[in-house]
């Protein structure tokens, strides 16, 4: 493993068991990509028209770091106790965890530009149109280009470490090893139709077997969790589609 890679990768462990946060976590998991990978020119067909490419970032740009923060058990286990309300420890490990992924990232950047390597981020969340929906930046797609997972019925990324927990990814204008990721199924609803707990936990109902998200009646959802958390700062959330089989890790067995 390059030692450059090294050193990154225990810099988000290090920041990870410094948070200081209530919010707990399992083990950050971390993936690269080309910057040059053909699939982020897709992105503006696949997931939004306004999505932009790693140099449009980073003009130099050669890599594409992704790491995912796993919430630690009882933060799942919290939301999964009622299937209507969202538990308060979901909220606030939400708003922590995204506060946790802009200090991760910033810092990093600082980081590396003493060393003399650009590097830049989006926010982990909040940064779409609210008429449209759309992002510049979709850190779940780059994570699954980083091989650090794949998208569900749900739209969430299930990782090794599951799809409970949030994404981060920082662009730079070094080049890191980047290793050719297994294609596999990890959601059990495409790879044999056995679960469909997404879809029935969804307050909102905007998950069906046979359609797309429903990506406005989500957001209208959760615009409503806000309300009941305003104490909490900007906590459009909610995480139901995300308590089931894969909350800790693929639920298709491996071949």
């Amino acid at each position: 493993m390059d030692s450059l890679e090294l050193e990154i990768e225990q810099f988000i462990r290090d920041a990870v068991a410094a948070a200081g946060t209530v919010t707990e976590y399992r083990e950050p998991l971390v993936g690269c990509a080309r910057a040059d990978d053909p699939r982020f020119c897709t992105l503006r067909d696949e997931v939004s028209p306004i999505h932009v490419r790693p140099k449009d970032l980073v003009p130099g740009a050669q890599t594409v770091l992704s790491f995912f923060l796993p919430f630690a058990p009882w933060v799942v286990e919290a939301n999964a106790r009622n299937r209507e309300k969202v538990a308060r420890e979901w909220a606030e490990a939400y708003v922590e965890t995204n506060a946790l992924i802009g200090r991760i990232s910033e810092q990093l950047a600082d980081e590396l530009a003493g060393r003399g390597i650009a590097a830049a981020a989006l926010p982990a969340t909040h940064n779409f149109d609210e008429a449209t929906l759309h992002s510049p930046w979709s850190h779940k797609s780059v994570a699954v280009i980083a091989g650090l997972g794949s998208f569900g019925l749900h739209q969430m990324v299930i990782t090794d470490a599951g799809c409970a927990g949030r994404f981060g990814s920082v662009v730079l204008d070094a080049e890191l090893p980047v290793r050719e990721a297994e294609a596999r199924e990890r959601c059990l609803a495409f790879y044999d139709r056995s679960c469909l707990e997404c879809v029935a936990r969804c307050p909102a109902s905007a998950l069906s077997a046979n359609r797309p998200l429903d990506k406005r009646r989500c957001h209208e959802h959760l615009h409503g969790v806000g309300r009941a958390y305003e104490d909490l700062g900007l906590v459009d959330v909610c995480g139901k589609c995300a308590i089931g089989p894969c909350s800790f890790g693929p639920a298709v067995p491996p071949d």
